[in-house]
């Protein structure tokens, strides 16, 4: 399973940032080896439910430590017997944004290649 979460305290620094809560929940995903990614908005971690759920608590406690209260808004991507996925999601996204490219570049509106052969589909050979 993959999961996105994001977790900040109530309280922020007088600039309204929350980066020291943050890099200590990011600190607790890293720590776990569990394969992950860190953006602006989320971070993502990939393993078998228990041990990511696990991650996600330490993570959120480890934020609670900056304020009262926490809030965690959290997405799951469960796909039984998968593994991988956290790169391999991207990796087919990116090809299939290649394909359609390059049909995009090889035809017109009315379905025809560039000289005007009419057959309609990129890269067919």
């Amino acid at each position: 399973m993959i999961v996105a979460f994001s977790a900040a305290p109530n309280s922020a620094h007088d600039d309204g940032s929350v980066h020291d809560a943050v890099a200590a929940a990011v600190r607790v995903v890293r720590e776990s080896g569990l394969p992950n990614r860190t953006s602006s908005m989320f971070t993502e971690i990939e393993g078998e439910w228990d041990e990511v759920m696990d991650v996600v608590k330490r993570a959120t406690e480890a934020v609670g430590a900056y304020g009262d209260r926490v809030s965690l808004v959290l997405k799951a991507d469960i796909r039984p017997g998968r593994t991988g996925e956290l790169d391999g999601k991207i990796e087919r996204l990116e090809r299939a944004l290649d394909q359609q490219g390059a049909r995009e570049q090889g035809t017109d509106r009315q379905g025809t290649d560039q000289q005007g052969a009419g057959s309609g589909v990129a890269g067919e050979a």
